[in-house]
C-alpha cells in the first residue's frame, strides 16, 4: 500500500510539472532578469546620487 501511494504521488507531481513545461511561459527569461537587475542598479545609484547633492547642499546652509 505505502509503494503505491508514493506511486500516485510521484506520478501525480510528474504529470502537474509536464503540464507546467508544455504551457511555455514557465518564467522570466535570462534576459528579462539581467534587464530587471541593471535598471535596479541604476534606480539605487540615482538615488545615491540625489541623495549626495541633497546633503551637500544641506550642508552649505548657514544655519547660524
Amino acid at each position: 500500500m505505502h509503494r503505491t501511494l508514493v506511486h500516485r504521488i510521484g506520478s501525480g507531481l510528474a504529470r502537474r510539472w509536464r503540464a507546467v513545461r508544455a504551457t511555455g511561459d514557465g518564467g522570466y527569461s535570462t534576459e528579462t532578469i539581467i534587464v530587471t537587475a541593471l535598471l535596479a542598479a541604476l534606480a539605487i545609484i540615482a538615488i545615491g546620487i540625489i541623495v549626495a547633492k541633497v546633503l551637500a547642499t544641506a550642508n552649505k546652509v548657514n544655519t547660524g
